[in-house]
């Protein structure tokens, strides 16, 4: 009996590091940072303090200096100083705001000759933020003439079964779906029930987050398609998914530097902007979806995150045939923020010399996710952390504090710029409660 029991611990044994980890980054150094309200929410004029723990292997370190600065999001510091861990804890005071806002607690500190960083945001009466952003007069001409363009170019694309996707459950489909008059292109990949009847699904767009890169894992949300609905991971520029990493990363660093970025290109002109069409690919990817006899003629849903979560809500502000909308952390949101001396969203234009300009601002303007959430009549659900310093918390809440459609708000205030996969489930699972 005891061969058998130490038998079986051995070939165990390769599987604890998958089960049983409990510091996914793998480091020695672990910080700790709680702030004296569990919600890390404070009123204007309240002050904030947080208490600093580090440990290393564990254990937490006595007599370590801490070194801080502190600023409000995105911004430059205001204050620094510095304090001395006492039995491994020490108290920093963050101060207040006087206008809604987050602020940023940026921490440094050395151990065995190793410096390490860690910072924590802290939100002041954010849900009285508002964006910088107005809308232009004639946004809503702007974006009626452009789908009414889109509408005279006739629903094309190509379908190709993709085997590697292919499971017992669902069957997948590489799309090339034409988004223009001129013949440009985004790809997909089409997720449907195995043996989908005519009538019975409904149907997601998940468009994709920054950068000029391949579809990634499009398996990650295979439960879509395995409990019932057709589900569409899109790319945006044309590229096919299936293309080697390497290539990716030779048209990337030939395209997208700094100063020559897709979400620069041609932000001059709001009739030549590249997101335009990226804009319309979106309603022409619902267009597909609609078309297919599969879907159940009731549910159109969108989900994405970053610019994904942008592209998301834009495209429930443009196209009424969207029933719900969910957005993780969404990009292009406020991107002017920064003229009101606050964070602005991703991209953060203003970070580029020679990018805060009157036609630049004008375009931005026509593109900027507020103005898409203030036309949403149907359900949303947004999720977002205190900590992103891609698309920052002060943007979320500009976005989600104009939304005047039955909204809900999955705030996990410890997350950067990622989320984990219960989160991702529990959209499904919120997803399957809007369904008609």
């Amino acid at each position: 009996m005891k061969q058998a029991f130490f038998l079986l611990l051995f070939l165990c044994l390769p599987l604890l590091p998958l089960q049983a980890e409990n510091n996914p980054y793998r480091s020695d150094v672990l910080w700790v940072t709680v702030p004296d309200h569990a919600d890390w929410l404070y009123r204007t004029g309240e002050k904030a303090t947080v208490e600093v723990q580090l440990l290393k292997y564990g254990m937490p370190q006595d007599g370590v200096t801490v070194h801080y600065e502190m600023g409000g999001d995105m911004m430059p510091a205001d204050a620094q100083g510095s304090v001395q861990l006492k039995h491994g804890k020490a108290v920093i005071n963050v101060g207040t705001m006087k206008q809604p806002g987050f602020r940023d607690c940026r921490m440094w500190a050395t151990v065995d000759g190793k410096t390490y960083r860690h910072h924590i945001k802290v939100g002041f009466s954010p849900e009285e933020i508002r964006p910088y952003t107005t809308k232009p007069a004639d946004f809503e001409e702007f974006w009626e003439k452009n789908k009414a363009e889109l509408a005279k170019v006739p629903l094309k694309y190509t379908k190709v079964r993709a085997e590697q996707y292919c499971t017992d459950r669902i069957d997948c489909y590489l799309v090339k779906l034409q988004v223009s008059a001129r013949g440009q292109s985004v790809y997909g990949y089409l997720f449907y029930p195995k043996q989908a009847a005519q009538g019975a699904c409904p149907v997601v767009l998940c468009p994709p987050g920054a950068g000029i890169k391949t579809i990634k894992d499009p398996l990650r949300h295979k439960y879509y398609a395995e409990e019932g609905c057709i589900r569409f991971e899109i790319e945006i520029h044309g590229l096919n998914p299936e293309m080697s990493a390497e290539t990716f990363r030779e048209i990337s660093d030939a395209f997208n530097g700094r100063e020559n970025g897709y979400l620069m290109n041609g932000l001059d002109n709001r009739d030549h902007y590249y997101m335009k069409r990226v804009y319309l690919a979106c309603i022409r990817s619902i267009d597909l979806l609609t078309s297919l006899p599969e879907w159940d003629g009731k549910n159109v849903i969108v989900q994405g995150g970053s610019q994904g979560g942008a592209l998301a809500l834009v495209t429930a502000g443009l196209d009424k045939r969207v029933t719900a909308c969910v957005a993780n952390h969404p990009a292009l949101s406020d991107m002017a923020g920064y003229k009101a001396g606050r964070a602005g969203g991703y991209p953060h234009f203003f970070r580029t010399e020679g990018m805060d300009t009157p036609d630049k601002l004008r375009t931005m303007a026509y593109y900027d996710v507020v103005n898409f959430a203030r036309r949403i009549q149907v359900p949303v659900r947004m999720t977002w952390g205190y900590n992103d310093d891609v698309c920052p918390p002060t943007t979320s809440y500009a976005v989600y504090n104009v939304l005047s459609c039955p909204k809900e708000a999955l705030i996990t205030p410890v997350n950067e710029h990622w989320t984990s996969d219960d989160t991702e489930r529990s959209h499904w699972e919120w997803i399957k409660k809007q369904l008609k």
